[in-house]
């Protein structure tokens, strides 16, 4: 297959006002390609110069730095994308899966790996966890994703003269710094209903009603659990100590990133700690409010034992049946009974079981 038939780019340019989660007008899947350059507006590429930047041995002159953004839905763009020149082979099709995994590594000034982020669901309580990959040198960031990533959009939206970064890790430092705040909103958001469940826990008098309670803590418990395990991989890719950043990309990867996802993970663990107590407490009270119940049924079944050997007794088809005769048998048995009664009440008073 020659070069022109697999970087042959018949597409128009691009609306600079595109929003990420509109569907792609290229046809090789290509979303948007820019020039960035620090202090300057953005500049949307031509299709004679995406085909010069992705021909192996032609380079693009100027300042700054290039970025191709890639809609991996369609059979065809993931095999355009699997093919991309001047890439390592396990590095494109990289670029091309659509499995859901998270990933850093680094060779020479090439930084490539898939970063988690969160669909465009209108609800931050629908939205599901999925996957964005990204390769870059110094001079072009190549990112792809299978389902629509609002924060590679916020990434893309916020690339204005005073804000464009140095080197393209800021937009992946930026793309993760959106991802964590997304995070710690959902966070706050669980947060709020610990607060209200723990509030009912503790004002509440009689703890006849605490099934709703349970199901709150276990939801904000699942919640977070969901969060952890995704935020978890990523500080452990950060931190890994076998893997060797470019000098270009160590500060907004290493420092401002890891910051951010560490500080985000304590959030997690903090929460799951104060939901475990809170369940935990949930528990107590439950168990207790059990107890209760069971004493109150344990008593009134001791106070009644005695009536239960009266009635029995005077049930009894035999003759000559005590206080059978009389005008007010029913009303001396009965006298019987609750006599009975008191005197079982007054003895579990004494052994202090009452």
């Amino acid at each position: 297959m020659s070069d022109s038939t697999v970087y042959n780019f018949p597409f128009t340019v691009i609306d600079p006002a595109y929003r990420e989660g509109d569907k792609p007008v290229f046809a090789n899947g290509l979303v948007w390609a820019i020039h960035a350059v620090p202090g300057q507006e953005i500049r949307t590429l031509e299709a004679s110069e995406v085909e010069i930047l992705l021909t192996p041995g032609r380079k693009l002159t100027g300042d700054g730095w290039y970025w191709l953004h890639f809609d991996t839905v369609h059979s065809s763009a993931r095999a355009h994308v699997a093919n991309l020149p001047d890439l390592p082979e396990d590095v494109c099709a990289m670029l091309a899966e659509t499995e859901y995994g998270i990933a850093l590594e680094a060779w020479g000034d090439l930084v490539w790996g898939a970063l988690p982020a969160f669909d465009d669901a209108l609800s931050e309580e629908d939205r599901e966890i999925c996957a964005w990959r990204f390769a870059m040198r110094p001079e072009l960031l190549i990112t792809t994703r299978r389902n629509p990533i609002p924060v590679l959009g916020a990434a893309y939206r916020s690339l204005r003269p005073d804000t464009i970064p140095r080197t393209p890790a800021g937009v992946i430092d930026r793309a993760l710094r959106e991802f964590t705040g997304i995070v710690r909103r959902q966070l706050a958001q669980v947060d709020d209903e610990l607060d209200r469940a723990e509030d009912v826990l503790l004002v509440i008098e009689h703890r006849s009603d605490l099934g709703h309670l349970g199901g709150i803590v276990g939801k904000v418990r699942r919640r977070a659990t969901e969060l952890r395990r995704v935020v978890t991989p990523i500080d452990r890719v950060l931190k890994d100590e076998d893997l060797s950043l470019p000098e270009w990309a160590e500060d907004d990867l290493r420092d401002r990133a890891e910051r951010q996802v560490h500080a985000a993970l304590d959030d997690l663990i903090a929460l799951q700690d104060r939901a475990r107590s809170l369940q935990d407490e949930l528990g107590s009270s439950q168990a207790e409010e059990t107890n209760r119940r069971l004493y109150i049924v344990s008593v009134a079944t001791t106070l009644m034992l005695p009536a239960t050997f009266v009635t029995g007794f005077f049930g009894m088809n035999t003759g000559g049946m005590f206080l059978a005769q009389g005008t007010f048998g029913t009303v001396e048995a009965g006298v019987v009974c609750f006599v009975f009664m008191g005197v079982t009440f007054l003895f579990m008073k004494l052994l202090r079981l009452l």
